[in-house]
């Protein structure tokens, strides 16, 4: 019963790291902090998600402030946003989601991670909004490869549907993530939008209330960048475009006696 109340007060004490330090709604709150997570991510080139990558993104998932705490059992839990790509490569509005999970084995103590995830391929965005998702049983996931050019020009390929990335102790780096569940979260996008259904906010073309729209420039602004990095790298590899060869064409030479018949005919 001691150990138990222990735990208990461990999680109380780490959400507590989570929370608003000011007078704001918590939604609001949650955008603000994923924002400066993504800058913070994407500020250092030696730890930033590679260009490559970010050029293939379906989707992201910032989770801020996100708390892993354990004695003898542990578990993660937190909250952040998610941005898909529309038909026409543009961003949505940010829906609210949350994560959990569990473990089990000796340990003890409380860590506070912010975490990152891109997701590659369109099924694996499908799978959340249908409201839940179990990363590593309904979509493949690994620890993401960090820096700027890391994957450009290289034969790597995307064999993983998410990427994750997580700062601890102030350095992000690649982590692995699989039984944690990303859930949407229903009651924060209902009193942010209104509107509990996270296909409504994917698809509306309303703007959201702010900070929302700081938070969908900001990633549009480092996709848009990342796929004119790779672009101009690919045209840069492109063996350098040759003349066609021409025809060789012979010409007569002039007649010396015109009008007067060769010798021998």
């Amino acid at each position: 019963m001691k150990l138990i109340s222990k735990f208990l007060g461990a999680i109380a004490a780490a959400s507590l790291l989570s929370l608003p330090a000011h007078a704001e709604s918590k939604e609001a709150a949650t955008i603000e902090q994923s924002l400066k997570v993504l800058r913070e991510l994407q500020a250092i080139n030696d730890t930033r998600i590679p260009d490559l990558l970010l050029s293939k993104a379906e989707g992201i998932v910032i989770l801020p402030a996100n708390v892993k705490v354990g004695l003898v059992f542990g578990a993660r839990f937190g909250n952040g946003v998610m941005l898909v790509r529309n038909p026409d490569r543009s961003w949505s509005n940010p829906v609210f989601v949350s994560t959990g999970g569990g473990s089990w084995g000796f340990q003890a103590g409380g860590q506070v991670s912010d975490i990152v995830l891109v997701f590659t391929t369109r099924q694996s965005v499908e799978g959340i909004t249908d409201g839940k998702m179990t990363l590593g049983a309904d979509a493949s996931v690994a620890a993401g490869p960090v820096g700027r050019t890391a994957m450009a020009g290289t034969s790597v390929t995307f064999d993983a549907e998410i990427y994750a990335y997580s700062k601890t102790q102030g350095l992000f780096a690649g982590v692995s993530l699989e039984g944690n569940g990303i859930f949407i979260g229903k009651k924060a996008n209902k009193r942010f939008y209104d509107d509990d259904s996270a296909a409504n906010i994917f698809a509306s073309k309303a703007a959201p209330p702010a900070p929302a729209p700081d938070l969908v420039a900001e990633i549009t602004k480092l996709t848009s960048t990342a796929t004119e990095a790779v672009a101009k790298e690919e045209a840069s590899k492109q063996p350098p475009a040759t003349a066609p060869a021409t025809e060789a064409k012979t010409y007569p030479l002039p007649d010396p006696e015109p009008g007067k018949e060769p010798p021998g005919n």
